[in-house]
């Protein structure tokens, strides 16, 4: 009976991992995945994959660097505002009208506060040397 237990486990993690729907998007050097996954409990959420092709000189070797954003439900509509506040101030140079909202404190007491403080990162500087 172990045997199965574990099967079912198994399928069941493969299951949270299951590509529902896919579509890929080649622009330029870069290219981007829009996978639609489902958890065990059949929700369904986005991962966005950007994935860049990038040479090691010291290996002498591509290999590529890949950047993933999960995006779910209940952030649809927030995430989408955003995107096109952003696309439309690009397009125009105008700020559009909607007010930005305010950043969510975190009420974790397992987890230390986050500060409302801006941080520059770098990506390039998290994956540096990395394989993926």
């Amino acid at each position: 009976m172990e045997d199965n237990e574990k099967t079912d486990r198994d399928r069941d993690r493969d299951r949270d991992q299951e590509e529902i729907f896919s579509r890929t998007v080649r622009a330029g050097k870069r290219t981007y995945f829009f996978d639609v996954k489902a958890t065990i409990a059949e929700e369904r959420y986005l991962t966005i994959t950007e994935s860049k092709r990038r040479f090691n000189n010291e290996q002498g070797k591509f290999f590529y660097e890949k950047h993933k954003l999960f995006l779910y439900r209940e952030d649809f509509e927030k995430f989408i505002n955003g995107l096109n506040d952003a696309i439309e101030f690009i397009q125009t140079g105008k700020a559009p009208e909607r007010p930005e909202p305010e950043l969510e404190e975190f009420h974790d007491t397992t987890e230390p506060q986050i500060s409302k403080k801006h941080i520059d990162i770098s990506f390039d500087d998290l994956n540096e040397g990395a394989e993926v």
